[in-house]
């Protein structure tokens, strides 16, 4: 009997969006080892030359002009794809992406992005008979990831399936799944091991996070934590950025014994669990990541747009405070120092009072069951 295959489909629009499929697909395969999972991020695989490019001018931009990127994200947020990008889509993706279906003959796809989510729409309005899975991967959702294709919509919160119903998506095709992590995060590792693992002292930490593309730490809020290295331990995360890594290592002042600089990582994981405080971007991955790891969490240079909405959430869930000034940092400090113990129990606290639904394979298994009702004869639509 030939084995079930799911082909997940993303972008690398920042890490969060194959981050999530990743995170699905390793779930997936934790629940049924017979099942074939197979990643791909559609641009970069379909066109190596042409889909770099893009990916490199949308990251300029949201470095550049992150104002711009939100005005963008506001003034098109209840339509679908533009006539202009469906056409660049047409003429770059689809007739390859209908290569690879028929060659992979998945039993389901997932898109974990708005692109290959368009791509598959049209492929499917053109004959293609494959059920399609959209798993949105914030805490919003902008109109660009709704097509009357798509079987299911997997949702992180109630909010954003009112938003889906809004966009006269049917309350039959919407379930609330939250958006999946590895499984790791959900594990509970032992901290102290993990700090000799990782050649960390046994003191307060704080982990801060450029975000998946590695956008530069704002420079007053990197000096201020400078200014707590004697007493604080802290970790640099720049991600893919290799650039802004080699030249933190090369300024003196992070040079201190109590300053770890780490590039990428697939353990961040592990970071989590030895630190105390996250500070970072709210991307909707990480986010979710620190939210199973009940790390409390800090955010700066939110980007308008998705960002500005996941911060908003995390905000109002009570597990994370926006840097609106100095005072922010000074106070968390000031509880790292002199009430560490306080700091420590209420994680735990966190940890224990986790809502019930926030199960580490949920996700998944709502996917594989659609996926049993759909490979079954009786259930095909």
């Amino acid at each position: 009997m030939r084995k079930k295959r799911v082909l997940l489909l993303s972008e690398g629009f920042g890490t969060g969006h194959t981050q999530a499929a990743y995170a699905l697909a390793s779930g997936m395969k934790r629940l049924d080892p017979d099942l074939q999972c197979r990643v791909i991020e559609l641009g970069k695989f379909l066109n190596p030359t042409v889909g770099p490019l893009i990916l490199s001018a949308y990251r300029r931009t949201v470095s550049s002009n992150p104002k711009l990127v939100g005005m963008l994200y506001r003034k098109q947020y209840d339509k679908s794809l533009n006539r202009l990008t469906k056409l660049a889509l047409h003429r770059i993706f689809y007739t390859h992406a209908a290569q690879v279906i028929q060659q992979l003959k998945p039993d389901l796809i997932v898109c974990t992005h708005p692109f290959p989510n368009a791509v598959v729409s049209r492929l499917k309005r053109k004959g293609i008979h494959v059920p399609l899975i959209t798993l949105i991967t914030d805490y919003d959702v902008h109109g660009t990831w709704v097509n009357k294709e798509v079987n299911r919509y997997l949702v992180s919160t109630p909010q954003v399936r009112n938003l889906l119903l809004r966009r006269n998506v049917p309350a039959a095709s919407i379930q609330v799944t939250g958006i999946p992590v590895h499984p790791n995060f959900w594990e509970r590792a032992d901290k102290h091991q993990l700090q000799a693992e990782l050649g960390l002292k046994r003191m307060p930490t704080v982990l801060i996070m450029s975000g998946g593309w590695g956008v530069s730490f704002k420079k007053e809020m990197v000096n201020l934590l400078i200014s707590w290295a004697d007493q604080i331990q802290l970790i640099f995360c720049t991600g893919s950025n290799e650039k802004l890594l080699q030249k933190m290592k090369s300024i003196p002042v992070f040079a201190h014994p109590h300053i770890h600089l780490l590039g990428y990582t697939k353990q961040i994981d592990k970071w989590m669990d030895v630190s105390d405080l996250l500070i970072t971007k709210p991307g909707g991955m990480t986010c979710t990541e620190g939210m199973a790891k009940g790390i409390p969490m800090l955010f700066y240079g939110v980007i308008p747009g998705q960002e500005e909405e996941n911060g908003q959430y995390f905000v109002e869930l009570g597990s994370a405070e926006m840097i609106h000034s100095p005072s922010v940092l000074n106070r968390w400090h000031h509880r790292l120092v002199f009430e560490y113990e306080q700091v420590e129990k209420s994680r735990q606290n966190t940890l224990m009072s986790a809502k019930p639904g926030r199960e580490p394979y949920y996700c998944a298994q709502q996917v594989i069951e659609l996926l049993r009702q759909e490979t079954e004869p009786s259930g095909h639509s």
